[in-house]
């Protein structure tokens, strides 16, 4: 069974009663409960734990880390950042979400700013799928039209993905590259962007599946990560030393 951790920096659920009454378990408790209805091992894990939850021994048992983070990422410890990057680099699955961009871990991921434009306006968000045979894609139509959200607009400040899945339109004219894969060592990266905290994204059936899709896609391949450095020859070399 694939085994999740879900992190989320959990304050804005005590700060804003909004927040509080969208994800009454916050919206890490939202993620990961229909992670587990899907089969998945879930945990959760947040910012104000020790170690932010993720111990040596949460990321060891971990085949995919799941990310929601805004308002504290300054607060994420670079120690601990490490730690989920090298965990990245050997294998785990990372899948970060909404304003995750600008955490540290995928930040560091990307080595870029990752920076992009933004708004707060109560628009209707289209994601269109542009890679329709992704099997992150699976059971989702053409597009997941969002009553509400809010505003991500290009350009984003990140690598070439190595592929883009969905595609942004809004209602004030703005795209956004929405759905990216990056491979990183022997890990998987998506970035997907719905998300945000004042509106009730994660309890649309159609984002849940993206992220239960995004999930399969992104467990580790049960291999030993390569060997670098000095080698010695498979073959006798002639005159070699």
């Amino acid at each position: 069974m694939v085994k999740v951790t879900v992190w989320n920096v959990n304050r804005h659920e005590q700060k804003n009663p909004v927040v509080r009454d969208i994800y009454p378990n916050g919206i890490h408790g939202a993620i990961a409960e229909f992670l587990q209805s899907a089969g998945f091992e879930t945990t959760t894990a947040t910012l104000d734990e020790l170690e932010h939850g993720l111990t040596d021994d949460v990321l060891t048992k971990t085949d995919v880390l799941v990310w929601w983070g805004h308002l504290a990422h300054g607060e994420v410890k670079d120690a601990i950042v490490e730690k989920v990057k090298q965990r990245v680099l050997d294998g785990m699955g990372l899948i970060v979400l909404h304003s995750g961009h600008f955490s540290k871990i995928f930040k560091s991921l990307m080595g870029t700013s990752c920076d992009l434009k933004w708004r707060e306006a109560d628009e209707k968000e289209r994601l269109w799928v542009v890679t329709p045979g992704h099997p992150i894609t699976e059971g989702i139509s053409e597009y997941i039209e969002l009553d509400q959200e809010e505003m991500y607009g290009e350009h984003f400040d990140i690598p070439q993905p190595d592929e883009v899945i969905f595609i942004s339109w809004f209602e004030g004219g703005e795209v956004f590259r929405s759905g990216c894969t990056y491979k990183r060592g022997n890990g998987k990266v998506f970035y997907f962007r719905p998300g945000h905290e004042t509106y009730p994204t994660y309890h649309n059936k159609q984002i849940q599946r993206v992220i239960i899709n995004a999930v399969k896609w992104a467990e580790p391949v049960r291999r030993e990560r390569p060997v670098y450095g000095n080698a010695k020859p498979l073959e006798n070399i002639r005159g070699g030393k």
